[in-house]
């Protein structure tokens, strides 16, 4: 086997979608006084992924619901993580409308890598929001 092979499957891994990067652990999303927070939204990613959910932040409380996010939030949005034991439902539309998405606990460096109908992505693309927790 070639001394290449190896460094490129290190290259691969890093490279796969899901990968977190410098985004917080999902479990790791509290308030300063302890509470929980369903998800938080950062304005930059990166290409590279230790690079990624940086910038602005704002936290959402479990049980947010808004069909207008605040408008120096309207489609800026490029990184989330959300809490374990939490979904979010993120709309491309103000009102909740247009395409819609689910995302379940986890990191999401880079919005660019998941698809918002044929030719779109979710990155500078969330209009409105839901968050919940079970």
């Amino acid at each position: 086997m070639s001394p290449l092979c190896p460094l490129l499957l290190v290259l691969a891994l890093v490279a796969v979608p899901g990968v977190r990067g410098a985004c917080p652990a999902p479990a790791d999303l509290k308030n300063s006084d302890g509470t929980k927070t369903c998800a938080r939204f950062y304005d930059k990613s990166d290409p590279y992924y230790e690079k990624c959910c940086a910038g602005a932040e704002l936290a959402v409380e479990p049980g947010t619901d808004l069909p207008f996010l605040p408008s120096d939030w309207t489609n800026v949005i490029s990184s989330l993580v959300v809490a374990p034991r939490c979904e979010l439902t993120v709309w491309s539309l103000r009102g909740k409308g247009g395409k819609s998405r689910k995302f379940t606990a986890g990191a999401y460096p880079r919005l660019e890598e998941y698809r918002r109908g044929i030719l779109g992505h979710w990155s500078n693309a969330i209009s409105s929001i839901y968050c919940r927790c079970y």
